[in-house]
């Protein structure tokens, strides 16, 4: 099929912005809002240098299928102040709370979701958090991390003390064996950066009934975060594990 766009002809489309956005304890964030009641909330968590507006696409998605997402700068990225440093998963656990404040719920369901780093501290963070469900993608390991922070890899100003001392005390094998929220770990079979062996390994931990791997065949470190049928595959799961019982 060929499809053929009439000379002159014009269409312009205009992105559905953040309901809300601003600052929470020196933390950038965005906040998206449904049309209808929110059933819940996502937090959503970018990787190592990247920022909020990099996830936006899976916000405006999520807020399409009637949830709230926030979507917030680490220390050390975007717009927010600061180094990133060992105060990362309670920055998650402080975004998780803000989202609930926004919910009008103290205890509303909020899942995280997060991918590379992202996806490391969605799992750290969701205890303390009391996060309803996880999503994490092509998570890194702390070792990961840790070999990235000390070889200066990462572009982005971090406070390598009190983040290596964060990392040291968060192996992902015993965090994941202690949760028992439904988890959906997502991994490319192809990703250069962390090995999807990480998340086999991780899949072995998991309790929850309705938690499961996907591997996807081929693909890189970042494909699957803005596959719009894996993006699907992950609404579906949190519209299932936040809404009311």
């Amino acid at each position: 099929m060929v499809w053929r766009v009439r000379a002159g002809s014009r269409r312009t489309i205009t992105p559905v912005r953040p309901a809300q956005t601003g600052s929470h304890d020196g933390l950038s964030y965005a906040l998206w809002m449904p049309d209808r009641p929110p059933t819940g909330g996502v937090v959503v968590l970018h990787g190592a240098g990247s920022c909020k507006e990099n996830h936006y696409d899976f916000a405006r998605a999520a807020s399409a299928v009637g949830l709230a997402a926030l979507t917030f700068d680490q220390r050390g990225h975007g717009a927010s102040a600061g180094a990133l440093d060992g105060r990362a998963v309670d920055d998650v656990v402080a975004a998780t709370e803000l989202l609930r404040e926004t919910l009008g719920e103290c205890d509303a369901p909020v899942a995280l979701r997060g991918s590379s780093m992202g996806g490391y501290l969605s799992l750290r963070a969701a205890a303390p958090a009391r996060a309803a469900a996880v999503i994490a993608i092509c998570p890194a390991s702390a070792d990961g991390l840790l070999r990235g922070l000390r070889d200066g890899v990462f572009a982005f100003e971090a406070d390598e003390r009190s983040l290596a001392a964060l990392l040291d005390g968060g192996d992902l094998h015993q965090v994941v064996g202690s949760l028992e929220i439904p988890i959906l770990l997502l991994h490319a079979q192809g990703d250069e950066q962390v090995p999807v062996q990480l998340s086999r390994e991780l899949a072995a931990g998991l309790r929850a009934p309705a938690s499961r791997l996907i591997e996807v065949p081929g693909g890189h470190h970042r494909s699957i975060q803005h596959d719009e049928q894996l993006q699907a595959v992950s609404l579906r799961f949190l519209s299932r594990e936040l809404s009311p019982s």
